[in-house]
């Protein structure tokens, strides 16, 4: 079923619009769920999808990216590719330094054109594109099978949303017979209300015919901008496969709180159990409704707990001191709250700073309000945010 096919994951976000959450972080590594990162979802969707190998396409800080990777999804009958670092990974378990040279990140598609070799070499027949900042769980083997059938140079994955949000994603049409007829990416003024998923199957040879085609033009190197409406207006046959479970694209600090409040919610559509487990995999976790102390939140069987944890996600390692309440957050592997302090609609991260969330969340929480504290609790910050 997955034979011949090339998976691919773009991982070069920096993360720029996620605020303190992002400083110092790779987007890609940027903790999710009190259970993993944003990195390991498609991972985990490509390893259940019966894939034995991802290529990792990233440029910035490449090799931080790939030194984690490989302690993480490095095992038996799956593993990502390093592309031309690979063979020193598996002779020594790390690239050199003088081996991973810093390239400009320019857009999803300029990694593809650099590492072309890797991508269509060794008989990629298609080319399974992936990114690394989506929170959804999705067998892709159905999709194959589809673009298989078609016989389409591109089958995109695409997902019916509230028309008031498409404006942040690449809105897309089709015509009766489901054949791609539109692609704009961040409408202005939205004519649909289905986007795509950003995660997508080329044939291989379509693919590379059309990135040689655009390298060396006046091109933005995205995929998005740039290859897909050029195959659009190339008259190349575009189809499109509905995701109809939960995809979310976790762009801004505010989409992440309120996709870990939405996580509490009884009828929530990614529960804890289908997350990855990849942080602190032998730490137990779960959504606890009521017990002394907490109040519907997940927290791990490590937490310390001295005071109160309402409508809140917690990473393993989490300790609240004595007095403590934190409402409406997400508490971040290793997160101390000190005592008495008052934390709501918030993200403290592992080194006690908190982070403001402008807009209410879904529980009606208000922004970060921390009061002057006594001896030992949260001190004010300028803008919003504090050092707890």
């Amino acid at each position: 079923m997955t034979d011949g096919v090339r998976a691919v994951l773009l991982a070069g976000g920096e993360g720029r619009r996620m605020g303190r959450l992002g400083h110092g972080r790779l987007k890609p590594l940027v903790p999710f769920g009190g259970s993993c990162r944003l990195v390991d979802f498609s991972l985990a969707n490509a390893a259940d999808s019966g894939l034995d190998e991802v290529l990792l396409l990233s440029q910035y800080e490449e090799r931080r990216l790939m030194d984690d990777l490989y302690r993480t999804w490095w095992r038996p009958g799956f593993r990502v590719h390093f592309g031309p670092h690979d063979r020193a990974y598996r002779e020594g378990g790390s690239a050199t330094p003088d081996r991973v040279a810093a390239t400009p990140e320019r857009g999803t598609a300029d990694a593809l054109v650099r590492k072309a070799p890797y991508v269509f070499g060794g008989g990629a027949s298609e080319v399974l594109v992936l990114h690394a900042d989506h929170v959804y769980r999705f067998d892709y083997r159905p999709l194959i099978e589809r673009h298989r059938r078609s016989g389409a140079a591109l089958t995109v994955a695409y997902q019916r949303i509230e028309r008031r949000y498409v404006h942040l994603f690449g809105m897309v049409e089709f015509d009766g017979a489901g054949q791609l007829t539109r692609f704009v990416e961040k409408p202005a003024e939205p004519t649909s209300d289905l986007v795509f998923a950003a995660f997508c199957v080329f044939d291989a040879a379509v693919l590379h015919r059309y990135l040689e085609l655009l390298d060396g033009t006046d091109w933005q190197h995205d995929i998005s901008r740039d290859v897909i409406p050029a195959m659009l207006a190339g008259g190349e046959r575009i189809l499109g496969h509905e995701v109809a479970g939960h995809w979310e694209d976790i762009g801004t600090v505010d989409r992440y709180h309120r996709a870990h409040l939405a996580m509490l919610d009884d009828r929530a559509t990614l529960p804890l159990g289908r997350l990855p487990r990849t942080l602190a995999p032998g730490t137990e976790r779960r959504l606890v409704v009521a017990a002394p102390g907490i109040e519907r939140s997940v927290v791990p069987s490590d937490l310390a707990l001295e005071g109160r944890i309402e409508h809140s996600v917690a990473f393993p390692g989490v300790r609240i001191g004595r007095g403590a309440r934190v409402a409406r957050s997400v508490l971040l592997p290793g997160a101390v709250v000190p005592p008495g302090a008052e934390i709501d609609s918030a993200i403290v991260l592992e080194d006690g700073f908190v982070q403001q969330v402008d807009a209410p969340s879904a529980y009606g929480g208000t922004p970060v309000h921390i009061p002057e504290p006594a001896h030992g609790a949260a001190t004010a910050h300028p803008r919003g945010e504090a050092r707890v």
